[in-house]
């Protein structure tokens, strides 16, 4: 059978794009291979409703009530290959099963590049984090740490602050000028210059930092900007472009996460900078809601929903959509 919609993703934004359109009696497919950018994470935090919750809790809570709606499949396994096909989409799973869908919505999320410090990967989502709203009050007020990775390190270390004594490692590499070492001595941020070559303690609850020289620092907590890459090929496959981020490469996509490939969207760490679950939640709801606008206008909509729109109905629904430039 042929699925309106397939998620390919369930996380938090892939689960988010499902929503509205099982909401709307869409058959959509929720593909899932089980690798969340935040499996690291003990905890989440920051998320309405879900503050403190684990990430699998999340999620699982979030599949439940997702697959209570009749129309919804979910489905643990990995997408190998995805094309255009007719007037829709084929997909390949790694096990060789086919698949195809009028419409796509990718949310795949993006790998996390760390540099090669011993036990930095080891902390990473517990003692070493990314984001302060995420992790930040968590620390509480303790001595914390902003290793440079990229020039953008330095914005991050004017944040920190508010969430404990900060010490800015340039790594040798990301030395801040004139007037940046102004801000950041405005915000109390100490200047370490010697490299950090390995985090103390335990992957729950660091000890600190040890330097190039020979010292060791101590820290709860140090926040590291990421590099990103896609977590898979398919969107590459598929043709869908790609912009510089400050971070990495992200999808391109307009207000309805609409891609530059015509019927497939995307949402979720992979098209934002911004990291957190709320956002993620935020760009798969629209995503969902874009594709779900899509099929109204190009096609009949599901049986349950009656006639074919034609006519005057969708010349109203077509100049609706060109005045508040929705998606095709």
């Amino acid at each position: 059978m042929q699925h309106e919609v397939i998620v390919v993703g369930g996380s938090y934004a892939g689960l988010a794009a499902a929503m509205p359109l099982a909401r709307a009696r869409r058959r959509v497919l929720v593909i899932d291979a089980g690798r969340p950018r935040n499996r690291y994470a003990s905890h989440s935090h920051g998320f309405f409703g879900m503050d403190g919750w684990t990430p699998a809790d999340m999620l699982d809570e979030a599949s439940r009530q997702l697959a209570a709606y009749p129309t919804v499949e979910l489905l643990p396994a990995r997408v190998a290959q995805a094309r255009a096909h007719g007037d829709g989409f084929a997909l390949t799973l790694d096990d060789g099963r086919a698949l195809s869908a009028r419409r796509l919505v990718l949310a795949t999320g993006v790998a996390d590049e760390l540099p090669a410090i011993p036990g930095l990967r080891e902390g990473w989502g517990r003692s070493v984090v990314h984001c302060p709203y995420c992790h930040g009050y968590e620390f509480d007020r303790g001595a914390l740490g902003v290793l440079a990775t990229q020039a953008s390190s330095l914005h991050q270390a004017l944040l920190v602050p508010d969430w404990g004594p900060t010490t800015y490692f340039s790594q040798g590499a990301f030395e801040p000028d004139a007037e940046q070492a102004r801000q950041l001595a405005a915000r109390g941020v100490a200047i370490e210059r010697s490299e950090v070559v390995e985090v103390l303690g335990t992957p729950e609850r660091m000890r600190g930092v040890r330097l190039r020289d020979g010292r060791e620092l101590p820290l709860a907590g140090l926040f590291v900007a990421p590099s990103i890459h896609p977590a898979d090929d398919l969107a590459q496959q598929l043709g869908c472009e790609y912009e510089d981020g400050p971070w990495g490469p992200l999808l391109r996509v307009d207000a309805f996460k609409r891609t530059s490939v015509a019927g497939v969207y995307a949402a979720g760490d992979a098209v934002s900078a911004m990291a957190s679950v709320s956002l993620a939640v935020a760009a798969g709801t629209m995503a969902g809601v874009g594709a779900h606008q899509s099929l109204l206008e190009h096609a009949a909509p599901a049986q349950t929903h009656g006639a074919a729109l034609r006519g005057p109905v969708a010349s109203v629904i077509a100049n609706a959509r060109k005045r508040q430039n929705l998606p095709s």
